[in-house]
């Protein structure tokens, strides 16, 4: 076929839509696997690297008080190396505080383990264990040297039995406090144990809340009457005082951490000190049976006079 005719029948083809050269192939030109191969999946496993860093843990807003723990942070330097087979931290990488106690709860439980007799019956170690409870009790309230009626903040000591000079008189079971629930008593106070407590229940619910921070709290009391032999107001033929019974004390007024101090001569009618005084006075009434202040008499303008005598129809507060 001349040059000529191959360029016509290749013309006469693409306008007829026929093939001019050849059909295309009727199968893929990929190899195919012979009959009965089996085919093995191999899956690529690739180990890769991660690194920790520190520096993605939740950080605490700026402010916020971390109270259970304290966190070092490490250096932005330093990482840490985890496996691409761990698919995640299951656990925190810092270290845990351990609770509170631990050690002694260990020792008191490998103690109490050890301590129980074999063959014990349920009832032998409950009634063992009772008196365990109650012998510690009793240690923890024992009074620590220097401590008076049966209270570890009762300071002071046990005295000998006062007989007065007078009918009346007389106490059986006095005792000295200079100090009371780590407030001071800027005199010896001679009483006994009943007029103590009350005082002591005075200082903590009444004189305390009262002052607050004021001046930066309560430092001592100031005392200026304890037990004496006398009539009431030392008057000629009046009854015993219940000073001469060991059951009274006379306040004059309360001394500040800073050196100020709250007087009742100078403060019970002026700001800013009279509503102080005067909450003081109200919460003496309960604790004490009688609660006398510069509203009562005129033997009293400059302190208040505190007892524990008993009234039967309830307090005497004036």
């Amino acid at each position: 076929m001349t040059k000529r005719g191959f360029t016509y029948a290749l013309m006469t083809a693409l306008i007829l839509g026929q093939p001019a050269l050849a059909n295309a192939p009727s199968r893929s030109l990929i190899p195919q696997l012979r009959p009965g191969t089996v085919v093995q999946s191999t899956v690529r496993q690739t180990t890769v690297p991660v690194f920790y860093n520190p520096s993605i843990r939740p950080q605490l807003r700026p402010g916020t008080r971390s109270v259970a723990r304290t966190v070092v942070s490490a250096p932005a330097a330093t990482v840490g190396f985890i496996a691409a087979s761990v698919p995640g931290v299951s656990r925190s990488l810092i270290p845990q505080l351990r609770p509170a106690g631990l050690a002694q709860r260990r020792v008191a439980q490998a103690a109490a383990t050890t301590a129980a007799p074999a063959g014990e019956s349920n009832a032998e170690r409950r009634r063992r264990e009772r008196d365990e409870r109650r012998a510690a009790r009793q240690r923890g309230n024992q009074p620590r040297r220097g401590s008076v009626c049966g209270d570890r903040t009762i300071r002071g000591e046990q005295v000998a039995s006062i007989a007065g000079t007078m009918r009346g008189c007389g106490v059986s079971n006095p005792v000295r406090i200079t100090e009371i629930d780590g407030v001071t008593l800027t005199s010896p106070a001679t009483i006994n144990c009943d007029t103590a407590q009350a005082l002591k229940t005075w200082i903590n619910e009444g004189v305390r809340p009262a002052v607050g921070r004021l001046g930066g709290g309560v430092e001592s009391i100031r005392v200026i009457a304890s037990y004496s032999c006398r009539t009431r107001n030392n008057r000629a033929g009046a009854r015993v005082s219940e000073h001469g019974k060991g059951n009274a004390v006379d306040i004059a007024g309360i001394n500040l951490k800073n050196g100020a101090d709250i007087t009742v001569l100078s403060g019970w009618r002026s700001n800013p000190q009279r509503e102080l005084l005067r909450r003081m006075h109200r919460s003496a009434c309960g604790p004490f049976g009688t609660v006398l202040g510069p509203d009562a008499d005129r033997y009293h303008q400059d302190h208040f006079h505190f007892d524990v005598a008993n009234h039967g129809s309830g307090p005497y507060c004036r």
